[in-house]
Formats: structure tokens, sequence, C-alpha cells
């Protein structure tokens, strides 16, 4: 878990002046005294609460090679804050049957979002809870990611031992600390030979340039290649991914190269990307991120057709890539303060992923919002401290059955354009994008469909 940084606000004491010597004389006493013990540690100038103590040094867990599947199973989710190793045996068990009734991935990041600090000093490793994480996940059948972020404080202006959190996500390591982020890099890949995908850094947090007024592209990339180069001599078949850009989008914005109904994308977004193409030694994939929202504003046209979006900027991705496999780490489509019901949402997510498969995209990572009290957990795939599967879970389970990558992705007539289909030979699903029942022929069947029901049927005798 990330601690809080434990700073309160401090008020002027009431005691009388008269006991200010008094007090003067103690303090300086113990200041002696502290000055005197923090000669023999590192101090910090950061004021996070978490400090490094030396831990024993513990095997690398014993993980299960990842399922062999006939085919990449393309979807999968993102371990956050909350997840199911830190959840109750009953409700660990229920999350395991969620996840692994139809192997999936699953993508843990090094450092924060659920788990500590892995190099809290320079060669002193603490991987407990990235080890617990990575043994939940090779328990309920997970083909295994790694997202390489975020750094230590001490590749990053802090002092060694101390862990700031409200800083850690924010920072990029310092370009003198490139090398270091990369040999912690291995060392991960050195623990958990099972995992053969990394994503590099999250979202170019700490990239940003404030005097150009764009990302730093030509930093990043310099890092990524330190970190590609070093993975491939660990293992030549580790799979290597970025650059893990926001691709952002304005209702209306600057001029830029990729617009539609749903808003115009943030040209700076794009050259990052464009740069990170031409300068890159090697990547298997391309990762990016994004919303189907402009910053800020509601779905455009609509909830439903702003998810056009993705197949958008997949399609320029793949042609600016030359091909390269397309990744999505992280996908929202519900603007702040939507009070959409779980049944839209769910609609909503579908279509979502409809444009993902049809665009060809290779992999796509749902990044789930589990919480840590029980109760109301909106997109959550199981109810937190109950276990209860909640529907986002099913539709992801579907899709991975269904629509891995390389499956033929069909047309599917429908006489009703609020209802969406999406077929392969055996199988096809529909949502119904209305908040009406609606009654449609589909694939030569009339169908009638609840609000924003989402129903799975046979084709072909399946």
């Amino acid at each position: 878990m990330i601690p809080t940084d434990g700073r309160h606000a401090r008020r002027r004491s009431p005691w009388p002046i008269a006991l200010g010597a008094g007090i003067l004389a103690i303090v300086l006493v113990a200041g002696i005294m502290v000055y005197a013990a923090m000669r023999k540690e590192e101090r910090s100038g950061f004021t996070g609460s978490e400090v490094a103590t030396q831990q024993p040094t513990q095997p690398a867990p014993q993980l299960e090679e990842p399922p062999a599947l006939p085919s990449w199973p393309r979807w999968g989710v993102t371990h956050t804050q909350f997840s199911a190793d830190t959840e109750s045996g009953e409700v660990v068990e229920q999350a395991r049957g969620l996840l692994g009734r139809v192997p999936m991935l699953q993508n843990q990041h090094i450092m924060g979002w659920g788990v500590g600090n892995p190099e809290p000093s320079p060669g002193q490793y603490n991987f407990r809870d990235l080890d617990r994480r990575l043994t939940f996940m090779s328990s309920s059948r997970a083909v295994p990611v790694i997202t390489l972020c975020c750094a230590p404080d001490w590749m990053k202006g802090g002092q060694a031992g101390r862990t700031d959190w409200s800083k850690n996500h924010t920072v990029a390591p310092e370009k003198e600390h490139f090398d270091d982020f990369a040999k912690l890099a291995v060392r991960v890949a050195k623990q958990y030979p099972t995992v053969k995908h990394y994503l590099v850094w999250n979202e170019f947090k700490g990239f940003w340039n404030s005097d150009t007024n764009a990302w730093d592209a030509a930093g990043y990339t310099e890092m990524y290649n330190k970190v590609y180069r070093a993975l491939k001599k660990v293992n030549k078949d580790i799979q290597v991914g970025g650059p893990y850009v926001p691709i952002d989008s304005y209702e209306r914005g600057p001029r830029s190269e990729l617009s539609g109904p749903w808003g115009t994308v943030d040209q700076r977004a794009l050259d990052a990307v464009k740069h990170w193409i031409a300068n890159k030694e090697g990547a298997d994939f391309i990762v990016v991120d994004g919303a189907s929202m402009p910053k800020g504003q509601e779905n455009l046209p609509d909830d439903f057709g702003a998810q056009a979006k993705f197949s958008a900027i997949t399609e320029w991705l793949r042609k600016q890539s030359g091909d390269l496999p397309i990744w999505w780490a992280e996908w929202y489509v519900e603007p702040d303060n939507s009070q959409w019901s779980e049944e839209k949402r769910t609609a909503v997510q579908a279509t979502a992923l409809m444009e993902f498969a049809k665009s060809g995209v290779t992999t796509a990572l749902y990044w789930n919002p589990q919480s840590k009290d029980r109760g109301d957990c909106p997109g959550c795939l199981w109810q937190p401290k109950v276990g209860d599967e909640m529907p986002m879970a099913g539709l992801l389970s579907g899709f991975t059955k269904w629509f891995p990558t390389g499956v033929e992705v069909q047309e599917v007539r429908t006489s009703d354009p609020k209802v969406r289909v999406l077929g392969q030979p055996r199988q096809l699903v529909m949502v119904n994008t209305s908040d009406r029942e609606v009654t449609a022929t589909v694939d030569g069947r009339q169908v009638t469909l609840r609000p924003y029901e989402i129903r799975w049927s046979g084709r072909g005798g399946a």
C-alpha cells in the first residue's frame, strides 16, 4: 500500500514565554542526540514517511509458467492500488476464479499501484509486494505483464532510504540515473523469468518540458533505449514496448493531423509518438493510452459514438509505426460526475472493446478500479470485501474467449443502428446503446434487448 506523506499542519505553542528557557534547553539536548543518531543514517530532503530498512534476502517466488494458449488473448487487466492479493481468503478465491476462468493478461507496475519501493537504496532490493502480486497473477492463470514505472527516489533527486509518495508518480529519473533504472529493470526481469512483456514507464510522467510546452520525447526515448538494450541482454525473447504516452483530445483544439466527430487529438502527443518511432533502437510493440472524451468535456458526438476515437488513433499508430502491434495500456470512456448506471457503463465499455477488436488492436489492458472498502465500486471486476462478480468481469472474459488476437472479425447486419454488433465465425455480441427496449433483426434473427443490454449469441452451430 502507498503510505501517506505523514505531514501535518503546525501551530504556534500556547505555552507562556516564561517556560521558553527550559524548553529550549530540552530541545537542544534532544537535538544533539538526534543529530548524533542521524549521522549514522542517510538523511532525506523529502518528507515521505516510508524509511527503508534492510530486508533479509528472500528467494524469488517459484511462479508457474503462463498457460499455453492457441492465440494471444488480446484482453487483460492492470492491478491497481487495491486488488485480490490483499483481500480475505474467500474473496481471493473468487477473484482468482473470475480472472482465471478464461486466461487473460494481467499487468503490474514495479512501484506504486499497490507495491512499495523495489530499490529503496542503491543495490538494496525489496520485492516483497511485487512477489505477492506476481504470485497471485500466476495462481490465476495470468499471462503476466510488467510496467517499468515508477523509479526510486534516489534516482529522482531524493535521498536513498526514503520514499516520498506525494511525488513518486510525477517525477522521472534524472538523466544521470537512466542507467540505474535500466539496471533495476534487469533485476526485475531476473526476479520474474516467466514475464516476457514489459511496458517502459507510464504516461510520460515527469517528461513534460514546461519551457517548450511540449513532451520531452527525446529524454524519454533516451531512457527507453537503455532499458530496451538491457532487457534484450537478459533474454532476447523479452518483448519491450513504449512510449506509453497519453493521447488526449479537445473538443476544438489547435491544428492536428488527427481529428473526427469525437474531437481533435493533441498534436503534441502525436509528435512525441513520431519522435519515439524515429529514434527508438527497437520495439516489439507500440503502447499508448487515452480517453474517448475530450479533456474536461462530455463524449462527442455522444457516449457511444465517441468510442470511434480509439479506432482512429489505432489506425494512425499502425500507419506511423510500420504496422507494429498496437497496445492500449489504459482507456477511459466515462466523463467525470456522469452518474451512469452500471448497465450503461458496461454497455459503453462493450462498444469501446468492439472498436479495439475491429481496428486490430493487439492488446488492451483494463485499468481495474478496485477500492479498499465494501460498497459501490463503479466498473470494478468484483465487489470489494465480498467477491461477487460485477458486469465488467463477464465482459472481459467474453471478449477474451471469443475475440483473441488473430480471430476473423466479421461485419454483422442489424436492422436498427441502436444495436451495435461484432461477430466472428462462431459467436457474436450485441449491445443495445439505447436507454429503451429495442427489437431488431440481427444476423437474420429477431431479438429484443433491454435498455443497455449486452447479449452473446452463437453462430454456425456453435
